[in-house]
């Protein structure tokens, strides 16, 4: 199952890398002969973009490793490591174009730029189409295998096609008479990366902190021990994300008549339970309570 999630994703990866390396070169060029800053600043966020999609698809790679005796709880963290990459990545590139942005407005050749040529108009509807689309495929490929960086890298897409919408918007004033508006947006556009890196930082960093499970998960795998056959109560539920896979530990409450045989059938048939019906929680730990003798 997971050789089949590495595949979808990889598949996914691979074609949104190839679209993003035509488009960066279609906006890059488009930039340059109609004079546009933005639309040059949108083709480096492309570009980092495609870069973006080469970590992801390493990361997912090493992420689908299986156990091995140097690493016997799996791979899984290599999701949260390319993340963390991904959003540094990210955040450079935001910092740099807003760095452009703020120097050309400084020195004032923002006021004398002529306006973008119609090319760049074109360049940013078309990036704007296509980044959106690009983000409803990887979107749908990361609901379908719930991989959390495959989402992330989804919303990379969604943040590219915003920022195109901000360079359509500086494209457009520039040509009415604004050229000021160009390099400005170039400081949106910077601001909008920037965000996006620290939401995807913040997501990894708190897998990588063996966060727990929101309350909601929690009450659902409380509600599966109660219904198996044996379990009179559950004493304590400890869960921790590791990567994009739950492990946990669970106090049950058993029969104190029980032999040592019986509790060890009744934590056994938890462990199926919570294994069988949550897909994301790769290991459950149990241990039995005995209730107190009435």
């Amino acid at each position: 199952m997971q050789e089949t999630n590495t595949k979808i994703a990889m598949r996914v990866s691979v074609n949104t890398a190839v679209g993003n390396a035509v488009l960066t070169v279609f906006k890059l060029f488009a930039g340059i002969v109609a004079n546009s800053a933005a639309m040059v600043s949108d083709a480096v966020h492309s570009l980092s973009d495609v870069l973006s999609t080469l970590i992801v698809m390493v990361g997912v790679k090493m992420a689908g490793k299986k156990s091995d005796k140097e690493h016997p709880y799996g791979h899984e963290r290599m999701e949260c490591v390319a993340a963390i990459l991904l959003a540094i990545i990210l955040f450079a590139t935001g910092v740099m174009i807003g760095y452009g942005g703020v120097m050309k407005t400084i020195d004032g050749s923002a006021g004398n730029l002529s306006a973008p040529g119609s090319l760049a108009l074109v360049a940013a509807i078309a990036s704007i189409v296509i980044k959106e689309a690009m983000y409803w495929y990887t979107r749908a490929a990361a609901k379908k295998i719930d991989s959390g960086v495959l989402m992330a890298s989804a919303w990379h897409h969604r943040s590219d096609a915003l920022s195109s919408v901000g360079s359509f918007v500086g494209i457009l004033g520039a040509r009415l008479g604004l050229p000021i508006l160009d390099p400005i947006v170039c400081l949106v556009i910077c601001l909008l990366i920037i965000k996006v890196a620290i939401d995807v930082f913040r997501d990894a960093l708190k897998k990588m902190m063996d966060t727990s499970c929101d309350d909601a998960v929690i009450d659902e795998l409380r509600a599966v021990t109660m219904e198996q056959d044996g379990v009179l109560g559950v004493d304590d539920i400890r869960t921790r994300l590791f990567g994009d896979k739950i492990y946990m530990d669970i106090d049950i409450i058993a029969d104190c008549n029980s032999t040592l045989s019986e509790a060890h059938v009744v934590a056994e048939r938890v462990h199926d339970a919570i294994e069988s019906r949550f897909d994301k929680v790769k290991h459950c730990m149990v241990h039995v309570n005995p209730a107190p003798d009435s």
